[in-house]
């Protein structure tokens, strides 16, 4: 199984918020105590120093934290316990009403214009990728890859092999970096990996810093350690993470305004959301299946691949998606495709919940459902069709009964 970061920064931050929750509501007289809890917070990240060297998130922290030193006319040295400050009483969002025009992007942008068009993207599973355009498709992207990069934010996945040995990979961590933004937002980094899903950014706030528009940018807590959403009013997008088993999942629903606003689209690097994947990293269903088919086999003279913790048939994989996902789309297909590669059924539980979201983010009603597969997509976002679904059951269902005839 991949190897977990062993940089704690996450940790800390989440430390660091829970002991200061509401703090920025406190009267002068809890000072000492605000001071106490950031001066633990300095000792965590000194603790995990060495082992965050080249993490950014890490580096966005300690920044932070001689900041709030400094505002708070804290000292550096002192005691370093964590006592639990009170939290917000209920009700109070930390909502400015006041907030500058400008960091409402419908109101802002649209203000004597029709209604912006708004798209969606995701990444979820072995991974699978829904872009901006509607395309879908099977990825290896193993590494780290850039999913977004445009002038309001960027957005980078780490994808790790699910199994030793195995060409499945998954999405074990993420960063999200948000751009300071006029007088509505600081620069923030969000950062999830497996196991942490934190409700705040790295530097352990919920919202965009001190700037007067702060709450245009903001993260709430759906369920703890396992679902999270981050709205960006300034820019009019919503963001979805999710862990679902030990990996994780990425939704996004932004204005085509924002998507596309590069200095240099045409010189642009890879940016996965908006061109896909590159060819040689996109992974065709049938070959991935053919495969397995030749793998079963070598299983009956003696295993000499790595099994996946539940076999799986096509049979009992197509029954066991079909509990959440009753319509065979794509996400549907992509749910059977994890089940025979993985076995971790997990695996079907990130389908149904990328289904979710798109049903939740997607301003196309009529798009819900994605039936063809993109197989080579050309520069410039134009895809031909893939492979139908029905040919695509009939040659798994094919490869099927030659394997049980041999």
């Amino acid at each position: 199984p991949a190897v977990t970061s062993p940089c704690k920064i996450l940790k800390c931050n989440s430390e660091f918020w829970a002991a200061t929750s509401g703090s920025h509501h406190l009267g002068t007289e809890e000072a000492p105590e605000f001071c106490t809890a950031l001066r633990a917070y300095a000792h965590c990240t000194r603790r995990t120093a060495r082992t965050c060297r080249g993490d950014l998130a890490y580096h966005s922290a300690v920044h932070g934290i001689d900041d709030l030193m400094v505002q708070h006319n804290c000292s550096k040295d002192g005691p370093t316990s964590q006592p639990r400050l009170r939290t917000l009483p209920p009700g109070d969002s930390q909502e400015r009403s006041d907030s500058p025009e400008i960091c409402h992007y419908e109101k802002s942008f649209h203000k004597h214009s029709a209604t912006p068009n708004y798209t969606h993207c995701g990444l979820f599973g072995d991974p699978h990728l829904r872009t901006f355009t509607d395309t879908f498709q099977t990825c290896k992207v193993q590494g780290a890859w850039p999913l977004i990069d445009n002038n309001y934010l960027n957005v980078q996945v780490t994808n790790t092999p699910v199994l030793p040995g195995s060409a499945a990979t998954a999405t074990s961590k993420l960063t999200i970096i948000f751009k300071s933004f006029q007088e509505c937002v600081d620069q923030k980094v969000y950062q999830a990996e497996m196991d942490e899903l934190p409700a705040a950014f790295a530097d352990g706030s919920k919202n965009g810093g001190d700037k007067h528009g702060a709450n245009s940018l903001k993260i709430t807590e759906k369920v703890s350690g396992q679902h999270i959403e981050i709205q960006a009013k300034y820019i009019g997008t919503t963001i979805v993470v999710r862990q679902v088993g030990r990996y994780l999942t990425f939704a996004v629903r932004m204005p085509e305004e924002v998507v596309n606003a590069v200095e240099d689209r045409d010189s642009q690097g890879l940016y996965l959301c908006l061109r896909g994947c590159p060819l040689n990293q996109q992974i065709d269903f049938q070959t991935i299946r053919s495969a397995q088919a030749t793998e079963g086999r070598t299983r009956r003279k003696g295993p000499s691949l790595p099994a996946p913790p539940e076999a799986f048939t096509y049979e009992t994989a197509t029954a066991k998606c079909r509990e959440k996902l009753p319509v065979e789309d794509l996400y549907f297909q992509s749910c059977v495709f994890d089940l025979l590669t993985t076995g971790d059924v997990n695996f079907m539980l990130a389908a149904y919940y990328a289904f979710e979201d798109v049903k939740m983010l997607h301003s196309n009603k009529d798009k819900l459902h994605l039936y063809e597969r993109t197989r080579d997509l050309a520069p410039g976002n134009t895809a031909p069709s893939g492979t139908p679904p029905t040919l695509w059951v009939a040659l798994l269902c094919l490869s099927q009964c030659w394997l049980c005839l041999l």
